[in-house]
């Protein structure tokens, strides 16, 4: 079964997995990726039954929180939801662009949002609300105190932030503190062997505050499954091939030597190139769960092999070689003194 992990300072805890709802049904402005509901069902149930008690969506994510709402009303009290609050949820076609009150982390917009994400999820109430990104626009006093008024009133039970600055996620924590309303426990950031960026400020911010960290896109959109072949296009079908933009992104030398050394560390477990990729996010501390997306069964059962999988000292510290950036400044001459 998969276990359990404490979120930051908070009495949070969540599934060590947690399984992304970006690619349920209809994705809308995502693409054509999604698996129809009853494939959903099927995914949504073998989590369950593994253990997993976590589920991420967001209200951009098409149908997902429809969908979600509905597999997982009977077990409602079982389960923890996270949704994300200050994109717009839609847009007409050919109507322009929606109206300011539908998106970013103004009081009304925020209200909004989470009222309408509470409909469509069929719940009284939102685990934990994720800030989907920063919003220059408005004073993030004025979302604090939004957010605390819906904590207040058990709409919301925790909050998160989601690509922010660091220096945007310590004004978060600070201000919160300095007026005494609910703060964030956690940070969700993409993070994996080829985005390590999130190590620079990000992941020191959540340890020196006590955050914990929520890690998506572990698997790189798909690039460290180990289904990619250097040199060769991605097949018909995957996510890299609609998103060509991203594969190109990823189709470096650097990449495709952690590939490589992904592939000689799962070929030694017996474990797929996913649970490894996996595995080593899983280690890093302080992440608390990291969150998958499956199309298929399929998927998620090689996914769900990461959280069992333990890797020696030795091979992490293989992977990090291989994948290290090359930090920049600060970081690089902090790094010749002091850890950072």
């Amino acid at each position: 079964m998969i276990s359990r992990r404490r979120v930051g300072q908070s009495g949070l805890q969540v599934s060590a997995i947690s399984l992304g709802g970006m690619t349920f049904g209809n994705m809308g402005a995502f693409g054509t990726i999604g698996s129809p509901p009853p494939e959903v069902e099927r995914i949504v149930g073998l989590a369950l039954d593994a253990g997993v008690d976590t589920f991420d969506t967001a209200n951009v994510y098409g149908e997902s929180e429809e969908l979600l709402g509905r597999l997982l009303g009977p077990r409602r009290d079982d389960v923890v939801i996270a949704t994300k609050v200050r994109f717009p949820f839609s847009a007409e076609p050919g109507g322009g662009p929606p109206p300011s009150s539908t998106y970013g982390l103004s009081r009304r917009a925020v209200i909004r949002s989470v009222e309408r994400s509470l409909r469509r999820l069929d719940t009284d109430r939102i685990d934990v609300l994720w800030l989907h990104m920063q919003d220059r626009s408005v004073p993030i006093e004025e979302t604090l105190s939004v957010t605390d008024a819906l904590i207040g009133q058990g709409k919301v039970r925790y909050l998160g932030l989601s690509n922010f600055m660091g220096y945007r996620t310590a004004e978060a924590v600070l201000l919160a503190r300095l007026h005494d309303v609910e703060g964030p426990i956690a940070l969700q950031v993409s993070w994996s062997l080829v985005d390590r960026d999130v190590e620079e400020e990000l992941v020191p911010a959540a340890r020196h505050f006590g955050l914990g960290i929520v890690a998506y896109s572990p698997l790189a959109r798909g690039f460290l499954t180990g289904k990619y072949h250097h040199g060769q296009s991605p097949a018909e079908g995957t996510r890299l091939a609609q998103w060509s933009n991203e594969f190109v992104r990823y189709d470096t030398d650097g990449n495709w030597a952690v590939v490589d050394e992904l592939r000689a560390v799962a070929a030694a477990h017996r474990v797929s190139v996913s649970a490894v990729a996996l595995a080593w996010v899983l280690a890093r501390r302080p992440v608390a769960s990291v969150i998958v997306g499956a199309r298929t069964e399929a998927q998620l059962r090689e996914n769900l092999a990461g959280a069992e999988l333990r890797l020696s000292g030795d091979e992490i510290d293989r992977l990090d070689k291989v994948s290290e950036p090359r930090w920049g400044y600060p970081c690089a001459f902090i790094g010749r003194f002091e850890p950072w």
